[in-house]
């Protein structure tokens, strides 16, 4: 069983800031946030996920038209999912973090392509304004890294994370993660064994 908690968390960059630094530092205060609704026996998690082309963190679009612009930049080349995750035990107050690292390569979509999918209004709260899962617009190509992570969540850090705090997982989190997703995951074992990846 678990509550979904949207935390109020001002989520500007702070000058200078490193991506891994900036979703860790948005996480962690994700999960600060929640403890005022969070009881004994809860653990908390919280994540960030930022898009990163070249030096350039991209947030969600302000409009059709930057989400166009967002879509045109990307196409064609690999960019960077950072993705932080904190993990707070309410019974102790036993903290951990994450940060899932994964490169997207994006593959040559044409101008059609984008219009086709901007209008359907998907892109407009998306950081990048994409969503590698969408059924038809499919923006990503030979992908090798962390599939969830690029959505929002690393499963198989989390399972890490949840493991260091003694909170064992009762299913297969990083099995059913690649059935859901039909993505036979090159990164998984290696994460689930502690090595970092990306």
């Amino acid at each position: 069983m678990f509550s979904v908690f949207v935390s109020d968390v001002d989520e500007s960059l702070k000058p200078g800031e490193a991506p891994a630094d900036y979703v860790q530092r948005l996480a962690e205060a994700k999960a600060r946030a929640a403890v005022a609704n969070a009881r004994a026996e809860h653990v908390i998690v919280a994540a960030d996920t930022a898009v990163v082309d070249g030096s350039v963190i991209l947030g969600k679009p302000r409009d059709m038209a930057d989400a166009v612009e967002m879509l045109r930049n990307l196409r064609g080349h690999a960019h960077r999912v950072y993705t932080g995750l904190s993990i707070l035990d309410m019974k102790n107050g036993q903290s951990v973090t994450e940060v899932c690292v994964t490169d997207v390569p994006m593959r040559n979509y044409s101008d059609d392509e984008i219009s086709a999918y901007v209008l359907t209004g998907d892109p407009l709260d998306k950081a990048g304004a994409y969503a590698i899962q969408h059924p038809r617009f499919q923006p990503v190509e030979n992908m090798r890294g962390c599939f969830a992570s690029v959505m929002g969540l690393p499963l198989c850090h989390l399972t890490r994370a949840l493991r260091k705090l003694g909170v064992t997982p009762n299913t297969d989190i990083p099995g059913n993660c690649q059935t859901y997703l039909q993505y036979q995951c090159p990164v998984s074992r290696p994460i689930l064994r502690g090595e970092q990846v990306g």
